[in-house]
């Protein structure tokens, strides 16, 4: 830390390529700048990443300084077309850590915050061969192939899920903190007249939200299209389909008959509003990723879960089966994600509010809302920062 009349302390933050790791960063940067705030010390961030991964441009929205090194992305099982990205890749790999080398040793930062994706194995290494603390955040359960090589030499190892526990390496175990997930604080405050209003929805009818990420989901989008004559005699439809999607669903909202068009509301996207859609939402229908899970729990949301089939070691089934088998959603796992399976769970929780109540105090009791808090204090206690 530099001296003077008050401390600063330099973080280099690592970890991106989807929401899933980006979004955690972003929230344990907010939490670490707050806690450093209030002991009296400055906090400078540099973010490092991918020219193309979404840690780009959530730097640059939130202001924080951005490098850009090369990386390259090893895949376990490519098939016989990713063969030649994956060489191709492999010569990206050592160019990569010496530019995360060079960034890391000028920078010099007192402690490394790796999130994930396989960006962050260059700056990983980087850490490592210049002395200073790593600590790495898992997402899910199974740990990701970048995580598994990080894992033998990070400082921490702070997780989500206890039972990941078991997936590190046995000389990794002592070094394991369990955090949660951290989400975005302001989805826990949202206003639910202010959601319906900003999309139109009545106050009449209860609100079902749909989402499949910020590009929408092809399965998910169909589905939905299919039921929608007989769901919205039961309800209304929020649905964020992503932007390939809305000229085709806004051409299927057309088609409704008349008295039930204007319960259905598609969209391309919902962003800054999404804690105001989550408070209006009576259930949500979605993936079950991790970043999604510690949402739904976080803000106690009834949800149908579709989990993306394959995901990495089948996460998302593993974390659609822990909600369900905890009552805290519905998902689709045992016969697939069908259409009538989807209106056939949706029916049966709109006609119930009381399994709509209890649904969402179970998931709220499975939430982390301090996970942020918990990964800041871990990271200020390898910083050297009491």
């Amino acid at each position: 830390m530099n001296a003077g009349n008050r401390r600063t302390l330099r973080m280099l933050v690592t970890g991106g390529g989807t929401g899933g790791h980006t979004y955690p960063a972003l929230t344990t940067v907010a939490a670490v700048r707050e806690q450093t705030a209030a002991r009296g010390i400055d906090l400078d961030v540099l973010w490092v990443g991918t020219a193309s991964g979404l840690e780009a441009r959530i730097a640059a929205e939130h202001d924080i300084p951005f490098r850009v090194i090369k990386a390259g992305k090893l895949r376990r099982s490519p098939s016989a077309r990713e063969l030649v990205t994956n060489l191709a890749d492999m010569f990206r790999i050592p160019v990569g850590i010496l530019q995360a080398f060079g960034v890391a040793a000028g920078y010099r930062p007192d402690v490394v915050l790796s999130t994930g994706g396989y960006v962050c194995v260059p700056l990983g290494l980087a850490s490592r061969m210049l002395g200073r603390p790593l600590v790495m955040h898992e997402q899910i359960t199974a740990l990701g192939l970048a995580n598994r090589i990080l894992s033998r030499f990070a400082t921490r190892i702070a997780l989500t899920h206890p039972s990941s526990i078991e997936h590190l390496p046995a000389s990794a175990r002592g070094r394991a903190v369990v955090t949660g997930n951290p989400v975005r604080p302001h989805l826990l405050h949202g206003n639910a007249p202010s959601g319906r209003w900003h999309f139109r929805l009545s106050p009449e009818l209860p609100v079902v939200y749909v989402t499949g990420g910020a590009q929408g989901s092809r399965q998910i989008n169909t589905m939905v299209e299919q039921i929608l004559p007989w769901l919205l005699t039961r309800t209304q439809v929020l649905h964020q389909c992503g932007p390939d999607w809305i000229a085709q669903l806004t051409q299927a909202a057309a088609g409704l008959p008349a008295q039930l068009r204007e319960r259905y509301q598609p969209v391309a996207y919902v962003g800054k509003e999404l804690a105001d859609v989550f408070a209006a939402a009576d259930i949500v229908v979605s993936r079950s990723g991790a970043g999604t899970i510690a949402e739904l729990t976080a803000v106690g949301k009834p949800s149908v879960l579709i989990p993306l089939v394959p995901s990495a070691g089948d996460e998302q089934r593993q974390n659609a089966r822990y909600l369900a088998e905890a009552g805290a959603a519905r998902a689709l796992l045992e016969d697939g994600p069908r259409a009538d399976r989807l209106l056939a769970e949706l029916d049966a929780l709109l006609g119930d509010p009381e399994a709509r109540a209890l649904m969402a105090k179970t998931a709220r009791s499975l939430g982390r809302v301090d996970a942020a808090d918990a990964l800041a204090r871990v990271i200020l206690e390898e910083a050297g920062v009491a």
